[in-house]
């Protein structure tokens, strides 16, 4: 997949077919819509595409008003998304920055100057809820209205549901809305198997592992874990407001062969100094309950993982003391092993093939 910030590169395809939209999470309703973007666009010959934004709209906006609660908690990173994009099969990504420019464009500049002369769009596809230009005033009827006149087709794809959890195999009761605020209700609440439902894979973030206090290796490096500690991977997550929190029972992917359980903290580490490091940054601290030999103490630094949030064992806690903290860590990894040896685990995984069964399906 081509990814371009702004459309004024050489490389854009001259003519797309093109969806638009925040795509965060990029959840089973996206990947539907992802799938018929790339169907449409084979049909005329050219590339599919999609549009995006960062930062997020209402995170720009929320930077304006100095209303930090308008913006909404963010499921993953850009590099999340574009990875997503990229396994849906979209050709081309465009991330627009969202600027004071791009938020005061009439919906009419926008179809002229961005649709059709920046991405020269011959079919796009939009959601049923979807609004553009400045005051959101632009909707689906002036898209499809503009259509005719700059030569590109206009679809409204509707909502997507999933049967709810409770509904009997076969039944025709009601189904479940998926969309982005479904998943950040669902991971907000701890409930990762009702979040893996939605996004049609576990919820996971990916990065770069990067250096910390390195305090980890301290911690009760005379109990059972081998002398070192609890040595963590540290993964930055870009945005100041995730959608989960926590301590999580996990799986990394990345080091080795196979992935690897662990306990994770995705969070601002309550129990520790706000200036060390990584201070002031939202941190998934990772530790691995088994560390490939082959690695050595160092051998995991720059590497890029994927720390997948299976079970969610509890909120954040602040800690009176290291001391406290090395219990309270103990005790995370006995009941992370705990999870994995249960019947909740292999339920879990069967959800998880489940839903990659019908995500397939939705693709076909």
């Amino acid at each position: 997949m081509k990814i371009f910030r702004g459309f004024h590169h050489p490389d854009i395809a001259r003519a797309c077919a093109l969806t638009i939209g925040n795509f965060d999470g990029v959840h089973r309703g996206h990947q539907a819509m992802l799938a018929l973007l790339n169907s449409e666009a084979a049909q005329r010959g050219v590339e599919s595409c999609v549009l995006t934004f960062e930062p997020h709209p209402r995170d720009y906006f929320a930077g304006v008003h100095r209303k930090p609660d308008l913006a909404p908690a963010r499921i993953g990173t850009l590099r999340d998304k574009l990875t997503e994009l990229n396994r849906c099969g979209v050709q081309q990504t465009i991330v627009l920055p969202f600027d004071a420019r791009l938020a005061a464009q009439s919906p009419q500049a926008f179809i002229d100057e961005v649709l059709v002369r920046g991405l020269g769009a011959r079919y796009v596809l939009v959601g049923d809820d979807f609004r553009f230009g400045a005051q959101r005033a632009g909707d689906y009827a002036m898209l499809d209205a503009a259509g005719p006149a700059h030569g590109f087709d206009v679809a409204r794809m509707n909502s997507y549901e999933i049967s709810a959890p409770q509904a009997r195999p076969g039944s025709s009761g009601p189904g479940l809305r998926v969309s982005s605020s479904a998943v950040r209700q669902a991971l907000a609440a701890g409930d990762m198997q009702a979040a893996a439902r939605l996004l049609g894979r576990p919820y996971a973030i990916s990065g770069h592992v990067v250096h910390g206090r390195k305090l980890g290796r301290a911690l009760g490096a005379s109990s059972a874990a081998a002398g070192d500690g609890f040595r963590t991977l540290n993964l930055r997550f870009a945005h100041w407001k995730p959608a989960a929190s926590g301590i999580f029972a996990v799986l990394v992917h990345g080091l080795s062969n196979a992935p690897l359980p662990g306990v994770a903290n995705l969070g601002v580490r309550p129990s520790l100094d706000p200036h060390d490091v990584n201070g002031g940054r939202v941190l998934l601290e990772t530790h691995c309950l088994t560390w490939p030999a082959d690695l050595g103490p160092e051998g995991a630094y720059g590497k890029i993982v994927r720390v997948e949030l299976l079970h969610k064992l509890h909120d954040e806690l602040k800690y009176d003391g290291l001391d406290a903290l090395t219990a309270g860590i103990a005790k995370d990894c006995a009941d992370a092993r705990a999870y994995f040896a249960s019947a909740h685990a292999l339920t879990l995984t069967s959800l998880q093939t489940e839903t990659r069964r019908q995500t397939t399906r939705d693709r076909i």
